[in-house]
């Protein structure tokens, strides 16, 4: 392994180093290049495991064994691999203790399947925490696609992304405008999470294929996803609290469905089985 001597780049003023930062602070630079950065070596490894491309790895020499196989995999399939020093990762990382390794990747997408069935819009959602929790959580519960209008955090910021634990790898998200989220799910019931929706979540049915609607932390949803929304859920809150996280919210509604769908797909197969028996 390493068997290619590279030069180990000490330089914090170095071009490769400047590039990264700038991906790493500004949405607007990770919008031109079209590309993101991933740090530690679970990200980098889940990035791997989906066959994400890579543009650049920076790596430190004191890299665990599970890093330096990972580093090698992306050498072999002609990545551009360095070395650099430990100043030189800190300069580059957005965290205070950085774990000897990032990648460049591109921002690819994943296309969501042709027939939806389950869908998440994000209105307003400006908390990268709370935005990689649900992205974590929407894979998690086996939600189509993520849609993200106008107006959300970044869902590449280094924050969302050590959030959201390597979804980003897995799970269609799109980015788009309204007009064009209302053209892709069209076909669906659209559900707006809401503290004074009319329908209490675990009295709907929520098997039919629909889109849910999570808003923002500050002013929940805003105008437009109202406008698009045909039915509002509340969630009953006896404790007498204004309103969920966002990402609270935004799970219980998920793993409903979730819930609701299993137990109708039971009661089919039951359903089945005792027609054959007769």
């Amino acid at each position: 392994m390493f068997t290619e001597k590279t030069r180990l780049l000490t330089s914090t003023k170095n071009d490769k180093v400047k590039y990264i930062r700038a991906l790493q602070a500004r949405s607007r630079d990770r919008r031109e290049a079209q590309a993101f950065v991933v740090e530690g070596v679970r990200l980098v490894e889940e990035a791997w495991k989906a066959h994400w491309k890579a543009q650049l790895i920076f790596y430190t020499e004191d890299l665990p064994q599970r890093g330096r196989e990972i580093v090698e995999a992306y050498r072999q399939a002609n990545v551009e691999v360095v070395p650099v020093s430990p100043e030189v990762i800190r300069a580059a990382s957005d965290t205070q203790t950085p774990q000897g390794i990032l990648a460049v990747l591109p921002m690819g997408q994943i296309s969501p399947p042709t027939d939806l069935s389950f869908v998440l819009i994000l209105d307003t959602l400006r908390d990268p925490g709370n935005m990689g929790t649900l992205l974590r959580t929407a894979l998690a519960a086996r939600v189509d696609a993520v849609f993200l209008p106008p107006g959300n955090v970044d869902p590449y910021s280094p924050k969302v992304l050590r959030a959201g634990m390597g979804t980003h790898f897995s799970l269609p998200i799109r980015e788009g405008s309204w007009e064009d989220i209302r053209s892709a799910i069209s076909p669906l019931q659209v559900f707006l999470s809401d503290t004074a929706g009319r329908h209490v979540y675990t009295q709907t049915d929520l098997t039919i294929p629909l889109a849910l609607i999570v808003g923002g932390e500050a002013e929940g949803a805003g105008t437009e996803a109202r406008s698009l929304a045909s039915h509002t859920l509340s969630i009953p809150m006896p404790g007498g609290v204004e309103s969920l996280n966002a990402s609270a919210a935004g799970a219980i509604l998920m793993f409903e469905v979730v819930r609701q769908r299993q137990e109708a797909g039971g009661r089919r197969r039951a359903a089945g089985g005792r027609r054959q028996a007769a």
